[in-house]
């Protein structure tokens, strides 16, 4: 089994949410910390996080990137009670059992979305569409993998994004190395 954990390529969400998930937690998509919320109202880092943020299970804070990462039958369970212990203290679930169904279920859900190669990075996009929260995800592969089998040159990007089946949106590309050494893409 795998599941996804934050990663941070660079310091950026540090400064682009109010609270940045830490490297290496286990991550689920959070859209349950905006429910009392109206996505419209939303602005500046709040809005950055509804937009573009996994959360951590630990801290509940956010992360732009995440990578699929193997987890071991213990750790799945860790990562469960973790979110569930979150929902209870910080967002008040009633119960414990409760909140640990619910955590369970997020967690299944990312496993869903870890289905690819270990190491593989994976952003989502989330909107409102006609009344409705709207999750769009997208993996990062590297060139060499990619199905166009161009291979990684010196002046190609390291990763290209790889729309998920059902994804009508153009395909978008990200300068990850760019981004690791300073520079904007």
């Amino acid at each position: 089994m795998k599941l996804l954990r934050t990663i941070r390529l660079d310091p950026s969400d540090t400064f682009v949410f109010d609270t940045a998930a830490e490297p290496g937690e286990w991550a689920v998509t959070g859209s349950f910390l905006f429910m009392d919320e109206d996505p419209a109202d939303l602005v500046g880092k709040r809005r950055a996080a509804f937009r573009a943020g996994f959360a951590g299970v630990r801290s509940l804070g956010f992360s732009t990137l995440t990578v699929v990462t193997p987890v071991r039958p213990e750790e799945r369970e860790e990562a469960v009670e973790q979110l569930a212990a979150s929902l209870v203290e910080r967002l008040g679930a009633p119960s414990m059992d409760a909140a640990r169904s619910a955590a369970a279920e997020e967690i299944d859900f990312i496993a869903g979305l870890a289905e690819h190669p270990e190491g593989t990075l994976v952003a989502m996009h989330r909107a409102v569409e006609d009344g409705e929260v709207r999750e769009q995800f997208r993996i990062l592969v590297e060139r060499e993998r990619n199905v166009g089998g161009e291979g990684l040159h010196s002046h190609s990007r390291a990763f290209l994004i790889v729309e998920e089946e059902g994804d009508d949106e153009p395909m978008e590309h990200v300068d990850l190395i760019g981004m690791t050494q300073g520079g904007r893409s």
